[in-house]
């Protein structure tokens, strides 16, 4: 049996075209690139609150994304 070891998780719910789950803040995942391609590949609602991979057994944060801020003025 293989050990959920990486965790993702915010303070936000997580959404994005490969996890799934309505509203969940945490998914747990064996594998760490896997974790970390999950994390990259999400962004959280409302848009742009911070996403962490953990690595449970040491509690170390191997991953952190926030969505970069979008200047409304650069788009002229």
């Amino acid at each position: 049996m293989t050990t959920m070891s990486y965790r993702i998780e915010s303070s936000h719910p997580i959404v994005g075209p490969l996890v799934s789950g309505l509203n969940s803040t945490v998914h747990y995942i064996a594998d760490r690139a896997i974790a970390i391609v999950l994390a990259a590949k999400s962004e959280t609602r409302p848009f742009g609150k911070e996403i962490r991979v953990v690595h449970q057994p040491t509690g170390e944060v191997v991953f952190r994304k926030t969505a970069a801020v979008m200047d409304q003025s650069l788009d002229e």
